[in-house]
């Protein structure tokens, strides 16, 4: 188990025909800077992608133009500083040694998806290769020699490779391995295989060692490692809806006795040597990280030659000592939550990552609803209320906790084929509204508001911006809302093109269904909101949990949907509302936050659940704010704040 404040992480991959590699690298004062930045946690890599070492090793091959030993003096200096010290290892992608041993690469069995010979992922090294054996080789040489505290082990995923090693694996065990879809899932087992060959060889000798497996699907190497860390860099690719799922979603798998890093990079893409975001954007991530229980992990490409890139400390130390002002509020602060989006355990996926998963956390952002997320693998017992978005197949094991939870008197939403067994053909829970009939036939898919979830919804044919399901309600549920047909389906006719397609008329076929405390809804509401994020959409969400939430954690007024209400406590003393108001802009073909926005006059109503509130502040400076306590919420108003507030609930 680990627990960390704050960190950094620097990448080191140096191609080997860089002249100078540690040329002018000081490891005082690289550490220097590091502990000014009051950062207790580093990972630097022992071997990089291109497959060069950074210390004398008599398996591996330093890197040609390294003249000392670079990991010894910085293994030397984090000791003497109290700085813990992760060593980086990729484990599957390495230029240098599969040009020495062509034995060892990956043989795709899709080549043409790896056309770009530029990139580290052209040259893959195959899980089952000797290679295995060199990486535990050489982590163990670095245990016998130098005095660090654990291992960063990268690029972890499912590969393709069809190599003669694989093959023979694959027809021993009746695997099809001209079939892509099970040689990756070969591959899965294959690279799983190898972080418990690496586990068990590093922990019999490192017992305590510190350990990371990146991109492995956290709920499978969560028993080995002794934290998790959440690489997600938002303007490289992982975009803005990333964060905020791993989020919700890791801190129920580390549980609160690990800490969950939250990486991202001071630059604009990974190897990117010339790029400085902004504090604001940097804050923006981090802040939202450490308001869902995640430690904040800056990552870096630190130069081949071991310039200190001063500007970059300067960054780091500026957003570091702005959050440090709030740790007395907010380390080892929980999320103690009522409400969970649940979705089936991820077997072959890093973690949620589905457009209707992203866009439901969303959502409940934008509502300001305190919710978790949460698979098979963490408990369900104390909520209130399940969310089941779009397309979330019930095992036999999530039947049996959904009908528990109702049994308890808790509250579903399902939508579309949410509830459907694995083959998809019928629901398996017996209490369900609605029977299945198949897909619906309607593109695009209207339905209209009406009845009791309908408020503030315009009376008028609303489209879901999606697909779902065609369904028949059972005995005893309410349909309160029905399907629309359109005049007919986008597509050609072979004469015309069916493009301008407005609704014709009700259909009869459910829309919105309740029954008990379950509702449904037939169509793919999040995926819809995912493809067009329409107000509405999010409105007749929002009627829905307040029927099956009516007294909500937090409410707010006057909070902009891109602002960000979250709720922790720490121990019985402190309960917060961290508020953030940063709006991710698109500006070209980027996605940036360049600046704080001040927002006015917001409202805030905290459910106290029997606590006696002493007093409300604003952290850092202990600012009182008036406060009037009733019907079981405390209410207090802010006049004004800008990018960042943590408003105090002292009891």
């Amino acid at each position: 188990m680990a627990k960390f404040k704050y960190a950094l992480f620097y990448d080191f991959h140096t191609l080997a025909t860089i002249p100078d590699v540690g040329a002018e690298f000081d490891a005082e004062a690289f550490t220097d800077q590091v502990k000014a930045c009051g950062v207790d946690f580093l990972t630097f890599h022992a071997r990089c992608n291109q497959g060069s070492a950074y210390y004398n090793t008599k398996i591996g091959t330093r890197h040609p133009s390294l003249q000392y030993d670079l990991i010894g003096k910085l293994c030397k200096s984090c000791a003497k500083k109290g700085i813990r010290l992760s060593l980086y290892f990729n484990g599957h992608l390495s230029e240098e040694e599969t040009l020495a041993h062509l034995d060892w690469a990956d043989l795709p069995h899709s080549p043409e998806l790896r056309k770009d010979k530029s990139n580290p992922f052209y040259h893959q090294v195959c899980y089952n290769s000797p290679f295995r054996e060199h990486m535990r080789d050489m982590a163990l040489e670095l245990i016998k020699n130098y005095r660090f505290d654990g291992f960063f082990f990268d690029c972890l995923g499912a590969s393709d490779c069809v190599c003669p090693r694989c093959v023979k694996e694959m027809k021993e065990k009746g695997i099809d391995y001209t079939s892509r879809e099970e040689v990756v899932k070969f591959s899965a087992f294959s690279v799983h295989r190898m972080c418990v060959f690496l586990n068990d060889a590093i922990r019999k000798v490192k017992p305590d060692a510190l350990m990371f497996f990146n991109g492995r699907p956290f709920e499978e190497v969560i028993d080995m490692e002794s934290h998790l860390e959440c690489e997600c860099l938002p303007t490289a690719g992982w975009g803005y809806d990333c964060l905020p799922s791993y989020a919700h979603y890791m801190r129920t798998v580390a549980g609160p006795e690990k800490s969950v890093l939250n990486m991202t990079g001071r630059f604009n893409n990974w190897g990117d040597f010339g790029g400085l975001r902004t504090a604001e954007g940097l804050e923006f991530d981090l802040f939202y990280g450490a308001a869902n229980g995640m430690r904040p992990d800056i990552g870096g490409h630190y130069h081949p030659r071991g310039d200190l890139d001063l500007p970059v400390f300067d960054r780091i130390r500026e957003v570091y000592r702005n959050m440090q002002q709030y740790d007395e509020w907010v380390i080892d602060a929980e999320n103690d939550n009522d409400v969970a989006i649940a979705y089936p355990r991820f077997e072959r996926y890093y973690a949620p990552a589905s457009s209707g998963c992203r866009a439901a956390v969303r959502m409940l952002d934008e509502l300001k609803i305190q919710f978790d997320f949460v698979s098979e693998y963490s408990s369900w017992d104390k909520y209130k209320l399940l969310i089941f978005p779009d397309d979330a197949p019930f095992s036999p094991e999530m039947t049996k906790r959904v009908e528990a939870h109702l049994k308890r008197g808790g509250a579903v939403l399902a939508t579309s084929k949410s509830g459907l067994d694995k083959d998809g053909r019928k629901f398996t829970v017996s209490s369900w509204p609605v029977v299945y009939d198949g897909p619906i036939a309607h593109d695009p898919f209207f339905f209209q508001p009406s009845g009791k979830y309908a408020a503030g919804l315009p009376d008028m044919p609303l489209s879901i911006y999606a697909s779902g399901s065609k369904v028949k309600a059972v005995r005893g549920a309410k349909v309160e809302m029905v399907c629309v047909k359109p005049y007919m389906n986008h597509g050609w006719d072979g004469f015309r093109g069916n493009y301008y397609i407005p609704p014709q008329g009700p259909t009869g076929e459910p829309f919105l269904v309740e029954k008990g405390n379950i509702v449904y809804i037939a169509g793919e509401l999040f995926k819809g909101y995912h493809t067009r994020a329409p107000k509405q959409l999010r409105e007749l969400l929002g009627n829905i949990l307040n029927r099956l939430d009516p007294a909500p954690k937090l409410r707010t007024e006057n909070l902009p949907s891109f602002a960000r209400a979250i709720v922790q406590k720490k121990g019985k003393k402190y309960e917060t509302v961290h508020l953030l108001a940063y709006c991710p802009e698109r500006r070209c073909e980027a996605m940036c936050v360049e600046d704080r926005i001040s927002v006015l006059n917001t409202k805030l109503a905290l459910r106290t659940d029997g606590r006696k509130i002493r007093k409300v502040y604003l952290a850092p400076d202990r600012k009182a704010l008036p406060f009037e306590v009733r019907d079981g919420y405390c209410f207090v108003s802010l006049d004004a704040f800008t990018g960042y507030a943590l408003v105090v609930f002292e009891s």
